[in-house]
């Protein structure tokens, strides 16, 4: 069975979650939900996601409050987010930018371009979760001969 990474997607209008899941759902695992603090609780959920679809113009709690809540969460805030949003000033860019989003998509889709920014995040949350894996691996090697060595030498 293929180990896709699991992409959660957070839209009010449902129309948009299933544009968005029927685009990215052959290469990923779909996770959705319509409401924002559904958002925060699937976000905190093992498995967690890989990455975050999140759209900013929300009922409950706008997307920018909940991308502040996943950031000062250390359980979530490895999670790349990424603003789907209807507000495509530049200054509403910037401020998602500044804020942590780790890009902003503004509607209309266009989904090869949705496709192809997923695609890089994935790949790097994919690479620097690896990373973190291998000097976790190497840093407990290091106590285990550095533990060894004060053992044999008496230091």
């Amino acid at each position: 069975m293929e180990n896709k990474q699991t992409i959660l997607i957070v839209d009010d209008a449902l129309i948009n979650v299933l544009v968005l899941s029927a685009c990215l759902e052959d290469t990923y695992n779909i996770i959705y939900t319509t409401s924002s603090r559904e958002c925060l609780k699937l976000a905190n959920t093992k498995p967690l996601p890989d990455l975050i679809l999140l759209d900013i113009i929300m009922p409950e709690i706008d997307g920018h409050e909940v991308l502040r809540q996943l950031k000062i969460n250390s359980k979530t805030r490895p999670i790349p987010v990424i603003f789907v949003t209807q507000k495509d000033l530049i200054e509403d860019e910037e401020m998602g930018l500044e804020m942590g989003a780790a890009d902003y998509i503004t509607k209309p889709f266009n989904l090869p371009v949705v496709q192809a920014r997923v695609d890089t995040h994935s790949t790097l949350k994919a690479h620097s979760d690896l990373l973190k894996k291998l000097v976790s691996e190497q840093s407990a090697k290091v106590r285990k001969y550095e533990k060894e060595y004060k053992r044999l030498f008496n230091k």
